[in-house]
């Protein structure tokens, strides 16, 4: 007994240095071990794309840019930057992996190119081709930042989007304008050099009762009112004036009453809206959104008769720091808690990648449009404008040393929070597991309930499905030297794959695989249900089977060292992207293989993960690091007792009554048969010996 104690000693030792060797390693690689940023282009790859007479100078040490300068006469100007966007606004795509875009600006912030250098989008790599995003990203050259651009709309600076892209499309426009308003901002003197990713947030933990008087007198209400005759004053001296007959017949009349308030702000909000209207608007925003709500009355309508519902406003724009900022229709229709006569009320979003700073002041403009001839009319626009800004006792002030990706980890921590939690139950059940089977009704309840928060929060609402994506992203990245800070942007995967290595160490692959995966999960439901309904089951009994996945694994690895894009194709054999991120809404030949892999599951049980999951393969190998035969035996399993091995669904019990834990998912029925009485057949037989853990027997 002391002998053995002593063993098992030394096997957390060896663990726990493992583990912290692990840990180091992760560590090193994602806050960079690597110097090289996450961009691919090197200053020779940016010349040949601007040839002379543009001279490409050194990359800036402070900000992932190439400065191009021109000669003019015996002076060298600047002529702008050029930048990867992936290095200043790394926005995950649709697929999850954010897209890398090069573009180029001109001194005076003016687009001079925009080209796609790499990217994931599903839409575009089957289906609709690529030639319909090279044309999208075309649509940049010639517009500026200062102009106010959205896809679609009709007076305002607009591209045109990709039918059946829309999500795609958007996300590419938000990557080009915060990784441009970016540089803007840092070389080009826009916003007095401000880093937008160092930004106010807005706390969530004040709130005072405040009526209508005293929201208006702290600044949290600003008000405007414009007569007729303020209007025309707009337009005096110029083209546009004394074109409205309203000025002539009622000077004093009211052209717009506005107030205008961020209702995101629970001190503004909650004392504007009821309770159930703030309730709601809460419910509609993301971390890091807000909400602009304008309440008007008058003949001027910031919205407008042919305003689409959700669509962005073309008659009431928002600027930050002289640049404009997009907002687009909440398309909520709420009840205010004060007394407020303004027939229309309206609600914008904000996205987080917009990059306002609640702590800095908003310009918010009306544009007034006057139209001059019959056949071709000219249109003369002017503005209105009122200025809107936050108390600081509101927010909190971003650290000097704040970075983007602490601020994403800040916006999930209740969803860390949520999933830490769920990961030390999981521990306190495996490292429990003698109390855990000691009752039937207690591990299928736990092991529904676990699987149900697989599927619904790890896979659905977090979006955390580990993928051999995973590993192939890294590889690629570390082949192009650059920096795996990118993980870092999704917190969930990064604790999810901490998690796992240190579950490698313990117990194998089982712990994910059985426990920690949604699609798996899924797979688990369908198999459980097609046995209650009792379709017939088959069991395949050729062990070459089970080398499938490996061999899966090692065409999409082989294929990360081959040029093109083979790896993005064959990585579709894991259904994962199309049945948990994409929710099934993809071209119909992904989701019959997706649905078909959860149907085969009805028949053979866990088809997928068992014999072609490349994922599975991967922890398979790494859980060759296992320290400990956690599983219990006697001696007497498999010779004669068969019991476990009949009754596994894995398979992973040999004859001779050894586990393959590298085929085990941890479902724990063995062990649950181990200590009872009734289904142990050694136990039955009154035949019990001494544990010989499996470690000794090998």
């Amino acid at each position: 007994m002391e002998a053995r104690s002593h063993l098992r000693n030394a096997a957390w030792r060896r663990a726990l240095v493992c583990m912290l060797c692990m840990l180091a390693g992760v560590l090193a690689l994602l806050l960079g071990a690597s110097p090289v940023q996450a961009g691919v282009l090197t200053r020779a790859d940016v010349a040949q794309r601007f040839p002379a007479p543009l001279i490409v100078g050194e990359r800036d040490a402070e900000l992932p840019v190439w400065p191009l300068f021109k000669q003019n006469a015996t002076a060298v100007e600047l002529a702008g930057y050029v930048f990867e966007s992936v290095d200043l606004a790394p926005i995950p795509g649709f697929a999850g992996v954010p897209l890398d875009l090069l573009v180029a600006i001109d001194a005076k912030g003016t687009f001079t190119d925009v080209e796609v250098l790499s990217h994931h989008e599903p839409v575009f790599l089957e289906g609709l081709g690529e030639g319909p995003l090279r044309q999208f990203v075309q649509q940049y050259r010639g517009l500026s930042l200062k102009q106010n651009i959205s896809i679609g709309g009709t007076s305002r600076v607009h591209i045109d989007g990709v039918a059946k892209a829309t999500a795609s499309v958007r996300i590419i426009n938000q990557s080009v304008l915060a990784a441009a308003l970016k540089v803007a901002r840092a070389r080009l003197g826009y916003g007095t050099g401000r880093d937008p990713g160092q930004i106010s947030q807005v706390r969530e933990d004040v709130y005072e009762p405040l009526d209508l008087g005293q929201l208006l007198r702290r600044g949290l209400v600003q008000y405007l009112r414009v007569s007729n005759r303020d209007v025309e004053q707009l337009f005096k001296g110029g083209d546009g004036a004394g074109l409205d007959a309203e000025v002539r017949t009622r000077p004093d009349g009211t052209f717009i009453e506005l107030y205008v308030a961020m209702a995101s702000v629970p001190s503004v909000g909650r004392n504007l809206l009821t309770e159930a209207g703030w309730r709601k608007l809460q419910s509609r925003l993301e971390p890091g959104e807000h909400a602009l709500m304008v309440m008007s009355a008058g003949r001027y309508s910031v919205t407008g008769e042919d305003f689409v519902r959700g669509s962005v406003p073309d008659r009431i724009l928002l600027r930050q720091d002289k640049l404009p900022i997009e907002m687009r229709d909440l398309d909520l229709d709420l009840k205010l808690a004060v007394p407020l006569e303004t027939p229309n009320v309206t609600l914008f979003r904000v996205t987080s990648q917009a990059g306002l700073d609640p702590g800095a002041a908003l310009d918010i403009a009306l544009p007034v449009t006057r139209s001059k001839g019959i056949v071709y009319p000219e249109r003369i626009v002017r503005e209105l404008g009122l200025r809107y800004q936050l108390p600081a006792e509101l927010l909190i002030r971003p650290e000097a040393d704040a970075r983007s990706w602490p601020a994403v980890w800040r916006q999930r921590r209740w969803e860390l929070a949520l999933l830490a939690t769920g990961l030390l139950v999981l521990c306190a059940a495996l490292g429990m597991q003698k109390r855990l089977v000691a009752n039937d009704a207690r591990l299928t309840w736990f092991r529904r309930s676990y699987l149900a928060f697989t599927v619904g929060f790890i896979g659905y609402y977090a979006q955390g499905q580990l993928s051999i994506v995973n590993i192939t992203g890294a590889l690629q990245a570390l082949l192009a030297r650059r920096s795996l800070t990118f993980m870092l942007f999704d917190p969930m995967t990064v604790v999810l794959w901490a998690f796992v290595l240190l579950s490698l160490l313990l117990w194998g692959r089982g712990t994910f695989c059985g426990w920690l995966c949604p699609f798996g999960a899924m797979q688990e439901c369908v198999g459980k249900l097609a046995r209650w309904l009792r379709v017939p089951q088959l069991r395949l009994r050729h062990a070459w089977f089970k080398h499938v996945k490996y061999v899966l694994l090692l065409t999409i690895v082989v294929s990360v060292f081959l040029p093109g894009q083979m790896t993005d194709k064959l990585v579709e054999l894991e259904p994962f992207k199309t049945s948990i991120t994409l929710g099934f809404a993809r071209s119909w030949p992904y989701v019959v293989y997706a649905a078909a892999m959860l149907l085969a599951s009805g028949v053979v049980y866990k088809f997928f993960c068992r014999y072609l999951c490349p994922f599975g393969a991967a922890l398979a190998l790494l859980g060759k690091i296992r320290l400990l035969n956690w599983i219990p035996r006697y001696a007497q399993c498999g010779t004669p007792c068969q019991t476990c091995r009949h009754r596994c669904d894995y398979q992973a019990i040999a004859p001779d009554g050894k586990v393959a834990y590298d085929e085990c998912f941890q479902c724990m029925d063995c062990v649950a048969i181990y200590e009872s009485d009734q289904k142990c057949a050694l136990r039955i037989a009154g035949r019990k010996q001494v544990v010989i853990p499996i470690r000794s027997r090998t």
